[in-house]
C-alpha cells in the first residue's frame, strides 16, 4: 500500500486516543498508510493523553514526569496499563513490570507514529522505539514506503551495563546454514558434512559430561575448519578456547563480556525485536539471531513468531551494519522464503536432527545459500 493509492488508512473505526484528538487520528491513519500491509493488532490499546480515571489493559498513558505520578503509575500498571514518561529527546516505557529507557529524537508526530506502529502489531516497547526514529514528514518523502530503515536515526537504550572497550572478534558477514545441535555426537556428525557454522545447545548437562561435550566440539571445529558456537555456557566455552558463544538477552548481567572478548571469542546474541536489537548492538556483537520468525517447539519463547515481513525489515535496517541470523521453525520448506529476505544465515533445528537422511537434508539446504 503506498501513498498513490490511499492517502489514509482507518485505524479500526474505534479511538485511539484519549480524550479523543481528531488531528492526531488523521495523522496515525495518514502515517499507518504508508507502512505497508500488515495484520492488525489484536490488543484493544489506546493512548491516553491525560491521565485516565481507570486504566484499561491496553492504555498507553503518556505522562511528563514520573515522579509526579508515583502511586498512579503503580496503580495503572496493576490495572494493565503502560505509562510512557516522554520529554527532551527521552522516552521511558513503564509496561508489566518493566521498563524499557530510550534517548533520542521526539518528532512533532511522535504520539500518532506510535498509534500507527501499534497498529501494524508491534508490542509497545518496539513501537516506541520505531516512534522516535520517525521523522516528521516522512510519510510523504519515501520512494516506496515510510518504514524507518536508516539506523542512525533511531535511539539508543539508556541504563545498559558497559560495553566491552574491546569489540567482539567478526565472524564472516554470511555464516550460511547454520544447525543448533543437542550434542557433540551430533557436531561432530555434521561438521563432517562440510556444514562451518555450528552451535552446541546442550541445556542440561552434568558439568563433568558438559566439559567434555564442549571440549569435543571444539576438537571438531579444528579437525573441520568450522565455526562452532556454545549456547549459554560462555565459562566452560572460555575454557575450552572456543570459537564463539551464542548469548540470550537474560544473559547479558550475567557473562563477563570483557573476558570473552578479551580472548577474541566471537558473540552472538538473541533478539526478539526492535529495542532488543538496539541493546545488542550496544554490545558490539559478532552477529546478531533474529527470531523467533515463525513458530517453534524446540524452546519456550518470549514472544509471537516475527514473521518474513518483520524479518525482511530488520535485514533492511542492519543487513550492511552486522552479520544476521534468522531463527526459529525454519525447515527446509521454507528456507527459499527466508533467504528471500536478503540475510545471511539460518539457524535450524528439527531439520536436521529429526531428519530421516541429515546429510542429505543438510546438502539440500546448504544448496540454497549463495557463496
Amino acid at each position: 500500500m503506498t501513498s498513490s493509492t490511499k492517502e489514509t488508512l482507518p485505524l479500526g473505526g474505534r479511538d485511539l486516543f484519549w480524550p479523543p484528538a481528531d488531528e492526531l487520528t488523521e495523522a496515525a491513519e495518514r502515517i499507518r498508510a504508508r507502512l505497508g500491509d500488515w495484520p492488525a493488532s489484536h490488543v484493544a490499546w489506546r493512548i491516553c493523553l491525560a491521565a485516565p480515571d481507570d486504566a484499561n489493559g491496553g492504555d498507553l498513558i503518556v505522562i511528563a514526569d514520573a515522579q509526579q505520578h508515583l502511586e498512579q503509575i503503580a496503580r495503572w500498571q496493576v490495572q494493565g496499563a503502560g505509562v510512557i514518561e516522554a520529554a527532551a529527546g527521552r522516552a521511558t516505557l513503564h509496561l508489566g513490570g518493566e521498563r524499557y529507557a530510550l534517548e533520542g529524537h521526539l518528532a512533532e508526530d511522535w504520539i500518532p507514529a506510535l498509534a500507527a506502529f501499534l497498529d501494524c502489531g508491534f508490542a509497545p516497547h518496539d513501537a516506541l522505539v520505531l516512534a522516535m526514529a520517525w521523522r516528521d514528514g516522512d510519510e510523504t518523502t519515501a520512494a516506496v514506503d515510510a518504514w524507518p530503515c536508516d539506523l542512525t536515526r533511531f535511539p539508543r537504550v539508556s541504563g545498559l551495563l558497559a560495553a566491552p572497550a574491546q569489540a567482539f572478534a567478526p565472524c564472516p558477514p554470511r555464516l550460511g546454514l547454520y544447525p543448533v545441535l543437542p550434542t557433540a555426537e551430533w557436531v561432530e556428525r555434521v561438521v563432517s558434512y562440510g556444514v562451518k557454522t555450528v552451535q552446541l545447545r546442550r541445556k542440561t548437562a552434568e558439568p563433568g559430561v558438559l566439559v567434555q561435550e564442549i571440549a569435543r566440539c571444539v576438537a571438531a571445529g579444528h579437525q573441520h575448519d568450522a565455526q562452532v558456537f556454545i549456547n549459554d555456557h560462555w565459562q566452560a566455552a572460555l575454557a575450552a578456547g572456543a570459537y564463539g558463544v551464542h548469548l540470550g538477552q537474560e544473559d547479558l548481567h550475567e557473562a563477563d563480556l570483557a573476558s570473552l572478548a578479551a580472548a577474541g571469542m566471537r558473540l552472538g546474541l538473541s533478539t526478539h525485536g526492535y529495542y532488543e536489537i538496539l541493546t545488542a548492538l550496544h554490545f558490539r556483537p559478532s552477529y546478531i539471531a533474529l527470531g523467533a520468525v515463525f513458530p517453534t517447539t524446540t524452546k519456550v519463547m518470549p514472544t509471537a513468531p516475527q514473521g518474513l515481513t518483520r524479518l525482511a525489515r530488520y535485514v533492511r535496517l542492519l543487513g550492511d551494519v552486522v552479520p544476521l541470523v534468522a531463527i526459529g521453525g525454519i525447515d527446509q520448506q521454507v528456507l527459499p522464503q527466508v533467504l528471500a529476505t536478503g540475510v545471511g544465515s539460518a539457524a535450524v533445528v528439527r531439520a536436521v536432527t529429526e531428519a530421516a537422511d541429515p546429510s542429505l537434508a543438510v546438502s539440500a539446504m546448504r544448496q540454497g545459500f549463495t557463496p
